[in-house]
């Protein structure tokens, strides 16, 4: 396993971190608690330090999980991710306070005439510091590595927002601050009151607005570490995923074109023309496309999502390669066909 500074801190994390949204099963289709435990633990033995959760993953769920992983094991061996700034209700807020982000049960999404929660985006520092509070009790540890910004709130104030969070980093309760689904404009305006050590961006072979809205160029040139949610694309880049697959009850791709019968057909087929460089390098598909997504950029950690051992031991045989650019371009000339 490679390991890369985060951003300009002393912390060295894994070039595949462990996404846990899956373990809280909401939007997955539901979790089953033991294996998701065995998959952490799992991941830290094969030297995965880095695990990305957020209270919103199954509500306090995930959260949890990790916990009860992390039992027994050394907390300074493993570095802790979560984040602020997406609050679920049942009522109603008053305009001004938070962006209505969505309807959702506690299964996946719903709608306004059938959920159990509205999940706001609000980032306001009150708020911050009740989640962090309730993100440490659910963790049972009393510092989170890195807090992260979920999603931007157009009716808080950023100075505000990273001023409460550079406090926190003051008061040993985080170690380094993040944000997420932003811009470099938003980002901008975060730095002017603090350090920001990570952006976490959804990039892929089939996500790459990063390239070109100047976000991971930015990261270039400010030592700004990248943790790349959805590298496998939800399954999609697997090369496994069969157009005949039926998704089950609450998994959002049922009914989301990307994830269509062609959709997938079609993805497939690009990842069949990689077969040779993946053998080369004895990877699978897969294991290509994880190591493509830390080889653009060396200061990334690739957050792949498990909740088997068995996938979590397929993601972290990516970790000991890297691909070299003519590799990298040939990957991409393969999927530069692709829209969808």
């Amino acid at each position: 396993m490679q390991y890369v500074t985060i951003g300009t801190t002393e912390m060295q994390g894994s070039v595949i971190a462990l996404g846990t949204w899956a373990a809280g099963g909401w939007m997955w289709g539901g979790t089953e608690e033991k294996e998701a435990v065995a998959a952490i633990r799992t991941a830290l033995e094969h030297g995965v330090n880095l695990i990305d959760t957020a209270p919103v993953y199954g509500f306090g769920r995930s959260e949890e999980i990790v916990a009860k992983a992390l039992e027994g094991f050394p907390r300074e061996k493993v570095l802790i991710a979560t984040k602020c700034g997406l609050a679920w209700t049942k009522e109603e807020w008053p305009k001004g306070k938070g962006i209505l982000h969505f309807y959702t049960t506690e299964k996946g999404e719903g709608s306004a005439d059938h959920f159990d929660y509205r999940v706001y985006k609000y980032l306001r520092p009150e708020s911050i510091r009740k989640e962090v509070e309730e993100s440490l009790r659910r963790l049972q540890t009393d510092y989170i590595d890195l807090l992260q910004t979920h999603w931007q709130d157009e009716t808080s104030c950023v100075a505000e927002t990273m001023e409460t969070m550079m406090k926190l980093k003051e008061e040993g309760k985080i170690r380094a601050v993040g944000v997420s689904n932003t811009t470099c404009a938003t980002l901008e305006e975060y730095e002017k009151v603090g350090r920001v050590e990570v952006i976490q961006e959804r990039y892929s072979l089939l996500d790459r607005e990063i390239e070109e809205n100047g976000l991971l160029e930015k990261a270039k040139k400010e030592q700004i570490t990248l943790l790349p949610y959805s590298p496998l694309c939800r399954g999609l880049l697997t090369g496994r995923m069969a157009p005949e697959r039926v998704f089950g009850e609450g998994d959002r791709r049922s009914h989301e074109p990307r994830f269509s019968p062609e959709s997938r057909r079609q993805v497939n087929e690009k990842l069949a023309q990689l077969q040779p460089l993946a053998e080369k390098h004895g990877l699978t598909q897969a294991q290509l496309v994880i190591a493509w997504t830390f080889s653009k950029y060396p200061k990334t950690n690739v957050l792949c999502g498990a909740r088997t051992p068995r996938q979590v031991l397929e993601n972290v045989a990516a970790g000991d390669v890297r691909l070299s650019a003519e590799e990298i371009a040939e990957i991409e000339s393969a999927f530069a066909s692709v829209k969808i």
